[in-house]
């Protein structure tokens, strides 16, 4: 019998999430830093200071005279996009609450700031119910599974490798929602849960994202925001990676042989029952493998190709969501004219994979309605100000580890790992000086602690995973949890370590 109701769905989640940021914007005072960015024609700083703008030189005594940790030339070249914070300007401001109506209104807000992502997921959805309409996707899933038959444990590390590496290289997040079509239905045929595939993309890019070594998102710009090269530190991310890589793939593993050996230790049927992903391929259909004619392949060449440029598009020509979308209609364009697909079919096909993601796009708008309430309650800084405050005066030891208990707690509220960045480096590393905490072992905390969290932050992407495959938020904790003790205690010991050397 399912357990799936027992745990509320994926947006009653994020509506709990955005009711308890809006009691927090009653509780917490209000309060902003000032900010400083940078002219559209480089040729000013702006210094954003209440409700003032002051234009100061484009100079390194700026900086200097502001306290800010930051080379000149990392603004020059675009290294340090957004404005950062400036340290020691906190200051309170009218308190902001946010009541009933702001509360019904931030996911709607929420959904129009986050509507090139959503819009991104529905392109996707219209893009795999077009190719799985030609068959092509169940001929491939039936070869490839009977040419990887005894080696699934093999294709679970290598996809994993990979998956965390692009993670950890040059920040893959969103992107992943375009693997699961593809990767889902080979491990089903193997024989083993949702959980896997699920463990393998989602759980491979936070295992990526907790040892960041090059990801420009964080890593780069948190170095660059607390006045450190990114270099510095990099051996231990590197460690990092290697013993998490290590340790999640094992811990993998042993769950998927559990699973393929008893269907019923699998947690999603023990906690969701009999599930489907919403793009469900009907592997039975297919009663014997065939050998691949030259149209399967050629449809098979264009699927895998449309990833293949979506990966070189991000890396290396700073594609983002209207490239990303544009290509994977393109993709679904040349699939329905490789197999002369009438007009009206292709319409029908292509705003039915649209609906099927539906839920997906909305809870990514849903959760960018939690950084809009604390935004517009003033509290963000707040939270950053009084954080900060309770950790001076304290050991390295101790302060080490309470910075990354509140990079924990805080990315519940911030996922952007970039925004996190410069709101709090400028501040943090400030303070770490003070403390005599290596600048390195503060990037560090800051990617742990993010990397931590999101494994299970609702506001993140594991709430639109869960709902693409249709597994509960329950099952991934139950999943998750064993694993997720081990890393927290894991970083501490990295950290601990890392402040004495």
């Amino acid at each position: 019998m399912s357990n799936k109701k027992s745990l509320p769905s994926p947006i009653t989640i994020l509506m709990v999430v955005i009711i308890l940021a809006a009691i927090g914007t009653w509780l917490l005072p209000s309060g902003q830093y000032d900010r400083l960015g940078v002219s559209s024609d480089k040729k000013n700083f702006v210094l954003k200071a209440s409700e003032k703008e002051i234009n100061l030189p484009f100079t390194q005594n700026t900086l200097d005279s502001l306290e800010i940790l930051i080379p000149l030339k990392k603004f020059e070249t675009g290294e340090i996009r957004k404005a950062v914070s400036v340290p020691g300007t906190y200051h309170e401001l009218p308190n902001n609450p946010q009541g009933f109506l702001n509360v019904l209104q931030a996911p709607i807000k929420g959904i129009v700031e986050s509507i090139d992502i959503a819009l991104f997921v529905l392109i996707i959805g219209g893009f795999m119910y077009v190719f799985n309409e030609t068959g092509a996707m169940m001929r491939g899933i039936s070869a490839l599974s009977h040419a990887m038959r005894g080696k699934e444990p093999r294709l679970i590390v290598v996809l994993t490798l990979i998956f965390s590496f692009l993670s950890s290289s040059y920040g893959m997040a969103e992107e992943t929602f375009v693997f699961y079509p593809l990767i889902v239905p080979i491990f089903i045929a193997a024989g083993y849960d949702l959980l896997v595939p699920l463990a393998v993309i989602y759980g491979g890019i936070c295992i990526g994202n907790m040892s960041n070594f090059s990801n420009p998102f964080s890593v780069i710009i948190a170095s660059n925001a607390a006045g450190i090269n990114w270099m510095d530190g990099l051996s231990q991310r590197l460690l990092m990676y290697v013993v998490t890589n290590v340790v999640f793939i094992w811990y993998l593993l042993k769950y998927a042989a559990k699973v393929k050996l008893d269907p019923t230790k699998s947690l999603v049927y023990k906690y969701d029952g009999h599930v489907v992903p919403v793009f469900e391929i009907n592997l039975e259909k297919i009663e014997k493998v065939e050998k691949l004619d030259f149209k399967t392949k050629l449809l098979l060449g264009v699927y895998i190709a449309s990833f293949l440029t979506l990966i070189i598009g991000v890396v290396f020509f700073d594609w983002w969501t209207l490239e990303m979308s544009t290509l994977f209609l393109a993709a679904s364009i040349l699939v329905a004219l490789i197999v002369r697909m009438e007009e009206k079919k292709f319409i029908l096909e292509f705003i039915k994979g649209c609906e099927s993601l539906l839920s997906v796009a909305f809870i990514i708008g849903v959760a960018r309605g939690v950084t809009i309430i604390l935004n517009e309650g003033n509290v963000s800084d707040s939270i950053l100000f009084y954080g900060a405050n309770v950790m001076q005066g304290v050991s390295p030891v101790v302060f080490i580890i309470l910075l990354l208990c509140f990079y924990i707690v805080f990315s519940i509220f911030i996922q952007s790992s970039s925004g996190m960045a410069v709101l709090t480096m400028p501040i943090i590393g400030a303070l770490a000086i003070i403390v005599n905490i290596p600048g390195r072992e503060i990037v560090n905390s800051y990617i742990y602690g993010m990397g931590i969290m999101g494994f299970v932050a609702p506001t993140g992407l594991i709430l639109p995973s869960l709902a693409l495959l249709n597994i509960s938020y329950k099952t991934w904790i139950k999943f998750i949890t064993p694993i997720l003790i081990f890393l927290i205690v894991l970083c501490v010991l990295f950290l601990v370590v890392g402040i004495n050397l």
